[in-house]
């Protein structure tokens, strides 16, 4: 069982004052990895000129870009909201960059008002994520946001 508010809590001293974004969100992808049980995947992708290009993770190689409104990342783009699924095969369009992935939970990032990324988590484990693991997860969600603001380009 992940202890979310710990881990929150070690994001943000690991990542605060930090003036480097791809340092903070490569440390930020490894210490979720290695917080949590049964993934195969947890990492980010950036928004960038209208799709999401593939940022630091943990885990084996994945898909480089996704369009808005595809799969489960570019859902949680176009909704602007989390996405928990349990099974990606019953998702329709899900996009099978790893084909060991069976569960994924997808968060929004957010800063200027904008979506300007999303936080990944995929497991080999079906319903692998649950109401606590959104719950938990939206804790490290607000620290990168806090945290990290200033950093995304305007």
């Amino acid at each position: 069982m992940t202890n979310y508010q710990e881990l929150a809590e070690d994001l943000a001293a690991m990542i605060s004052g930090v003036p480097h974004l791809v340092a903070n969100l490569s440390n930020a992808s490894a210490l979720i990895f290695h917080a949590m049980d049964d993934l195969n995947w947890a990492g980010f992708y950036l928004m960038e000129e209208g799709k999401l290009v593939l940022g630091p993770f943990q885990g084996r190689p994945a898909c480089i870009e996704i369009a808005v409104g595809k799969g489960v990342c570019g859902t949680a783009v176009a909704a602007d909201r989390l996405q928990l699924v349990p099974d990606v095969d019953a998702f329709p369009g899900h996009i099978p960059c790893d084909g060991a992935s069976r569960s994924e939970i997808v968060l929004p990032l957010h800063a200027n008002g904008r979506v300007v990324a999303v936080l990944d988590i995929d497991s080999p484990r079906l319903a692998r994520f649950g109401e606590e693991d959104a719950v938990g997860l939206g804790l490290v969600a607000a620290v990168l946001e806090r945290e990290l603001a200033p950093l995304w380009q305007a």
